[in-house]
């Protein structure tokens, strides 16, 4: 999408973990403005906001007035032709009709001022009495598409050429706009619901928690990543899976911590967020699965869909809240709309794509556990402006979270390194071993004691 495909494999890498850490830093300051917006100005509308955030994606459908490459899509053929800024006049002309050439066209020929103007000079001269008179008119033929790009590519410099078929390569494995069009339809609801439950979560705990419970997404990805493979990186190792399991338990702590801020009782907050980190997950492995790098499909555009559907799709949800009394219909004021734009511009317009960015870059499962590191900036977020107070378990059972992030980002760069499996398999020849040394020592004491006992019949 943006002419990456020729960075190494860990400048890419190393983009993407930037680009997450960047999400991660949007997302917290997201996530207490939404909190703001739901308790300090008192407009605690999770749908209304969700939709409203989600309807805003449909601005980089704009994308298609201002970017050109983007309208060409609608108008080429599923091929395409390259621009390679050569002039078709340019073509050599051939003197024998060719299959691969078109019709002819006939188009007045130019000449020189300084040039004769239909005599030879040896007819002017007075040598001899017969004249040659040229036609006014030229032919001209053009090549069919598939031989005048290949020709175009044959006459540019080597340096050009391969950027010019590099070019052409991310254009004919780029996803037509119908697909993106299916895509977009198809995980257009998973995504907002993902988002939805998030807010929910948001609504009814502290940000801090809801951010916490959130890297739960970590063990969904990981098992959905198992059952729809679309990567390398995305591949199961038992390494992988302990480091999910370390992150389990540090969310375990920080939930100890929070049952104590919700008196001994399980937040319902916390359940909306385990049920937004598992639909993140889901909707992400399974659209890795169907596009495997950034370069086949324009993640602006893909949103701008996911925004349009979801504005077609999804507006009788107010009329169904309002009628249940879940969530009675109320239009924002002024300075709400102003927070309600800006937390969607910055939380969800750009920060998604941001996201989706930085996981095509990775994997799935460094994505998800991106997450973690939202932990201690939300900690520090909270105890900045709600002076809130965290248990000790709070800060104990974060650690364990971002080193296991730090270890899933290890073992994605490098794909076939399972420390945990080689430990394993070390530590059970390491017991063979001893196992068959005790075994020959037996046999050596068996042996002794029969020689012994013929010995003694003797």
């Amino acid at each position: 999408m943006l002419g990456l495909t020729r960075l190494g494999r860990t400048h890419r890498f190393m983009l993407g973990i930037i680009i997450l850490l960047i999400v991660d830093v949007i997302w917290v300051v997201s996530s207490e403005l939404t909190s703001y917006i739901f308790r300090e100005e008192n407009y605690s509308k999770p749908f209304f906001t969700t939709y409203v955030k989600t309807v805003m994606f449909s601005l980089y459908l704009f994308g298609f007035i201002v970017w050109k490459p983007w309208r060409d899509q609608c108008c080429l053929k599923r091929n395409g032709l390259l621009s390679l800024n050569t002039d078709a006049g340019t073509v050599p002309p051939s003197s024998e009709p060719d299959p691969m050439l078109g019709s002819p066209i006939y188009v007045p020929v130019k000449y020189d001022s300084h040039a004769s103007g239909g005599e030879s000079d040896d007819a002017g001269s007075g040598g001899s009495c017969r004249s040659v008179r040229f036609s006014n008119l030229s032919e001209v033929r053009q090549l069919s598409e598939t031989y005048a790009l290949e020709h175009n590519l044959a006459r540019l410099s080597y340096q050009a050429s391969v950027e010019a078929t590099e070019r052409l390569n991310i254009l004919q494995n780029r996803l037509p706009i119908k697909q993106v069009l299916q895509l977009a339809c198809l995980f257009c609801v998973m995504w907002f619901f993902a988002n939805y439950t998030y807010q929910l979560g948001l609504e009814q705990t502290q940000p801090a928690v809801v951010n916490v419970l959130s890297s739960t997404s970590g063990l969904f990805t990981l098992i959905c990543a198992a059952i729809f493979p679309s990567g390398s990186g995305d591949r199961f190792t038992l390494s992988k899976l302990v480091a999910v399991i370390i992150s389990l338990g540090g969310i375990a702590l920080v939930c100890k911590s929070d049952m104590k801020l919700e008196g001994g009782k399980v937040p319902v907050g916390a359940i909306w967020s385990l049920v937004s980190a598992a639909l993140y997950a889901f909707y992400l492995v399974l659209i890795k699965r169907r596009v495997e790098n950034e370069d086949k499909m324009d993640i602006p555009m893909f949103f701008g869909f996911v925004g349009l559907f979801c504005m077609v799709l999804l507006w009788p949800g107010f009329l169904i809240l309002n009628a249940a009394g879940e969530e009675v219909f109320e239009w924002p004021k002024n300075h709400q709309w102003m927070f309600i734009l800006i937390n969607g511009a910055i939380g969800t317009v750009l920060s998604e794509f941001l996201w989706l960015f930085g996981c095509f870059l990775t994997s799935s499962l460094v994505g998800t556990l991106s997450l973690s590191f939202v932990i201690p900036m939300s900690m520090l977020a909270d105890a900045a402006v709600k002076n809130t107070n965290f248990g000790v378990w709070f800060y104990v059972g974060s650690v364990p979270i971002i080193v296991s992030f730090v270890a899933v980002s290890l073992l994605t760069h490098w794909d076939s390194w399972d420390p945990v499996l080689l430990a394993l398999k070390k530590l059970v020849q390491f017991f063979l071993r001893r196992k068959g040394l005790g075994r020959v020592r037996e046999l050596d004491r068996e042996q002794t004691a029969s020689l012994i006992t013929e010995e003694s019949h003797h």
